[in-house]
């Protein structure tokens, strides 16, 4: 059985460095057995911000990969806040999706993280969810994503 780091070499994919936070919070809070961790929003590899709304000037799918993205840096905070990935159990997924009100496709969009938490975690990364839409988001970030893990 792979763990999830031999999960994300094989899935190209390189855990990004966590920017320090700007506000009154942490990334990480460890509680007892569980760690809560604080919505990310989607960072690109050049670090630029992914904005706009969904059902206006962005693509499902664009949002698809920009909740992967949330993901790739969930799973970043946790590792720091842990180091072994292999400690870690997906409990609870909250994901915000900027969307026009319009928009009825928040559930697909926030896939893109649930897909991922499965993809590095195996069964360990299914969970529980929620999907909703907001009329905005901080910095107009097309998607935000927090998380709940359980540690072994």
């Amino acid at each position: 059985m792979r763990t999830p780091e031999e999960r994300l070499t094989a899935l190209g994919l390189v855990l990004p460095d966590l920017a320090a936070p700007t506000d009154t919070y942490v990334p990480a809070k460890p509680a007892g057995q569980f760690l809560f961790l604080s919505g990310q929003t989607p960072h690109r590899a050049d670090g630029e911000l992914a904005v706009g709304k969904l059902g206006v000037d962005v693509t499902l799918d664009e949002g698809y990969r920009h909740a992967r993205l949330c993901a790739l840096q969930l799973i970043a905070a946790a590792r720091a806040s842990v180091g072994d990935l292999s400690r870690l159990t997906v409990l609870k997924v909250f994901g915000m999706v900027n969307a026009d009100p319009g928009f009825k496709d928040h559930p697909k969009v926030i896939n893109g993280a649930s897909d991922l938490f499965v993809e590095v975690f195996g069964e360990k990364g299914r969970h529980a969810r929620s999907a909703v839409g907001m009329g905005s988001l901080p910095h107009q970030v097309t998607v935000e994503v927090e998380a709940i893990f359980h540690v072994d």
